[in-house]
């Protein structure tokens, strides 16, 4: 692919230093649709980022713009705060129906704001609320948002000294296999929780991510949350699941825990909740947890109502007969995973690891530079990937769960290609 070079001036100029994916990919988009984007001349892209898992039904997926204009055009409440509207009732009603009940998961739905780290203030809120405590624990390489609640929680060294203040009353513990097996499971968790003189306050709650998205693609075994839902239960500790990026069909099941056979006690949900990028979060928990007095907890931007009308067309129409969703997303991830069998086979020097559930995938390689090399060279041959884990070491492969397996393979083979030519 020959580039020509863009005018890229007023993002320079006048955007702020703080921008980042723009600068791994150096044109200017114009349009997107399915699993492709197209930069304003005309070149295209295969997508395997989906908006960092906020497009799993790809970009202006028809049936959900269809929703959205059709919607529009009838005048429909934008903006609504927590106003009860017709697509707010719609959309709850919907996600009880088609999420909640066949999952038979008692939450309550609270709407705590436009993004991911809304929801997990929220819960972090919440669970310090209900137990009047104010530690929490969180692990390794876990991410939870920007937000100074959120980023107290994020294991990342980077993104945490952007605080500019002591990030405080959070404590990390051992992500699963942080030692490679040689240490049983929650070890020192338990001892601390036990001991009187460890310093370690009793917490509120734990906050987990089933896979670890920016943290590396580490995915939890399930006996492993069985253990810690169980440690949660006899501890009197709130279990939080940050599904903001995992969830939404993203593993295969629409929630990212159910494979583990566990209930949270709270859950955050984001991204792909409203199915088409707009935003949206949801703060799921059990209804006894639900000791909020009105306007305790509130922002100006949660009641979106577009995203509340797309939202629901998403569930309709992927989510309303039980399993195919599911079924195709472990589907497609078998192939992703095949793909990366013959790229570790041919390059068996150079990866370290691939590992992954569903569409989420990563390739990790012992040189940890070379993951950037990859990434760089794929969007040269047109791929939009990124990296992920503490030191960027890990190629990322987020593609949308509607991706045809012909795109997946095109996919793949610029991975494949992209690897080879970085040695």
């Amino acid at each position: 692919m020959t580039l020509t070079q863009p005018d890229l001036s007023v993002f320079e100029t006048l955007e702020s230093e703080v921008r980042s994916y723009c600068r791994g990919w150096p044109v200017v988009f114009d349009r997107a649709q399915g699993s492709r984007m197209y930069d304003e001349d005309g070149h295209r892209y295969l997508d395997f980022f989906a908006g960092a898992g906020s497009l799993n039904y790809g970009h202006n997926n028809p049936v959900l713009k269809r929703a959205l204009i059709d919607y529009l055009l009838r005048d429909g409440v934008t903006h609504g705060l927590d106003m009860s509207t017709v697509a707010k009732r719609t959309f709850l009603q919907t996600f009880q129906d088609l999420v909640l009940r066949p999952r038979d998961l008692p939450y309550k739905v609270m709407f705590p704001g436009p993004t991911g780290t809304n929801a997990v203030e929220s819960a972090l809120k919440l669970a310090r609320k209900v137990k009047g405590r104010e530690a929490i624990v969180s692990f390794t390489n876990a991410f939870h948002g920007m937000s100074l609640g959120s980023l107290a929680v994020t294991g990342n060294a980077f993104k945490r000294a952007g605080a500019g203040v002591p990030l405080v009353h959070g404590t990390p513990m051992p992500f699963d296999n942080y030692f490679d097996g040689q240490v049983p499971d929650f070890l020192w968790f338990e001892r601390l929780l036990e001991d009187q003189g460890s310093g370690l306050n009793k917490p509120a709650a734990v906050i987990v991510e089933t896979v670890q998205g920016e943290g590396g693609i580490n995915a939890a075994r399930p006996e492993w949350l069985r253990a810690l839902k169980d440690l949660c239960e006899r501890q009197d500790m709130l279990l939080i699941v940050d599904d903001i990026q995992m969830g939404c069909g993203r593993t295969g099941a629409f929630f990212s825990f159910e494979e583990a056979g566990i209930v949270p006690d709270i859950v955050t949900v984001s991204k792909s909740i409203s199915g088409y990028g707009l935003p949206m979060s949801l703060c799921l928990f059990r209804p006894e947890l639900d000791v909020w007095e009105p306007g305790e907890h509130n922002g100006t931007f949660r009641g979106n109502n577009p995203a509340f009308v797309t939202a629901t067309a998403a569930l309709e129409t992927y989510w309303a007969d039980g399993s195919a969703m599911e079924k195709q997303t472990r589907t497609r991830g078998e192939q992703i995973e095949q793909g990366l069998i013959s790229i570790t086979e041919e390059n068996l020097a150079d990866v370290k690891e691939y590992r992954g559930r569903g569409l989420v995938w990563g390739l990790e390689f012992h040189e940890k530079e070379r993951a950037g090399r990859v990434a760089r060279r794929a969007f040269e041959l047109g791929l939009l990937i990124e990296t992920s884990g503490p030191e960027s070491e890990v190629v990322k492969l987020l593609p949308a769960l509607t991706i045809t397996p012909e795109e997946l393979d095109e996919g793949l083979s610029i991975v494949a290609r992209a690897v080879r030519e970085t040695v």
